[in-house]
This record gives structure tokens, C-alpha cells and sequence, in this order.
């Protein structure tokens, strides 16, 4: 497939709630069955950015970051959205041994923190969105790797949000 210029955006988060921004503004350009994996060291912001997405579609419950339980789930009206960490896996091997392929459906939202972690073995992600320590804040990419990612990228270009 060939995507084409447009098909990633950066910007510069200054601060917590500017994290908590992009993630309520993500949360309108998803779209059920999507796949993203979000990028960036401990500490860097992607589940922050996960809680405010959550928020942003509904969900008023405790977010919990998933290092110990390697996924969480949440029912929203339009979808569940799957959270994954992947940290503590020790071998790829791990996510066919857990059955998480199976949370991957149209139906779904699958957002995985540490995908390296499971080597080839992941289902194909529409959205790659990288975040790293920058000064007192955090700078952010996003790139999309399928059509529907394009097309996710391109309504969150619609919000203004950073260099989208």
C-alpha cells in the first residue's frame, strides 16, 4: 500500500494535560477493529494518553495500567477497547501462548504498549504513536501503516492537533 506524506504527524506536548489533549482527541478519530501500538520508554506517557482516550469515549470507571495483568478490557457502547502492556514478556512466544490474538475483531479497540515485545507475532497495526521524554514535557509521532489509520490520522488532522 502506499501511503503518502500525509500519513504522520509530530508535535510537542507540553505538559500532563497536553497529553491528556491528544489522547481525547484520538478518542474521536478511532474507529472500531483498529489496532495501535503506542511507543515510548517507561514513563513516557502512553498510559496517560490511554486514560484520556478512555475518558473521552464514555468510560468513567479506574483506568489501571496493565504491567501485571498484560491487558485490560473496557466495554464501551461503541466497542471494547483492549489495553495491552507487553513489558514483561521474556519471549515472543508469550503472546501465542496467551491467546490475545483472539481480542483483535471488528469490533474492538486494541492499543498495546510494548509491542516489540511480542516480536512478529502481533495482528498488523493501523496506527504506530511513539512518545518520548522531551525537557519537562513529551514530543509525540504518529504514523498511520493502513488506509484505516490514514483515515483515522487524516480526522484527527481535522482537530488541529499538533503538526497533523
Amino acid at each position: 500500500m502506499g501511503i503518502d506524506d500525509s500519513s504522520e504527524c509530530s508535535g510537542r506536548l507540553p505538559d500532563e494535560a497536553a497529553t491528556r489533549a491528544l489522547g481525547a482527541a484520538l478518542a474521536l478519530a478511532i474507529a472500531p477493529g483498529m489496532s495501535i501500538r503506542l511507543q515510548g520508554d517507561l514513563g513516557a506517557g502512553k498510559t496517560t494518553l490511554t486514560r484520556a482516550l478512555l475518558a473521552e469515549c464514555g468510560y468513567a470507571g479506574k483506568v489501571k495500567s496493565p504491567t501485571y495483568t498484560l491487558v485490560e478490557s473496557y466495554s464501551l457502547p461503541a466497542m471494547t477497547v483492549h489495553h495491552f502492556d507487553l513489558y514483561r514478556f521474556a519471549d515472543p512466544q508469550e503472546w501465542d501462548d496467551s491467546g490475545f490474538s483472539d481480542y483483535f475483531a471488528p469490533d474492538t479497540l486494541c492499543l498495546i504498549e510494548w509491542p516489540d515485545k511480542a516480536g512478529t507475532l502481533l495482528p498488523a497495526a493501523d496506527i504506530e504513536l511513539r512518545l518520548e521524554v522531551e525537557g519537562e514535557g513529551r514530543c509525540y509521532h504518529i504514523k498511520a501503516l493502513t488506509e484505516t489509520g490514514l483515515a483515522c490520522l487524516k480526522r484527527l488532522s481535522t482537530q488541529a492537533v499538533g503538526n497533523c
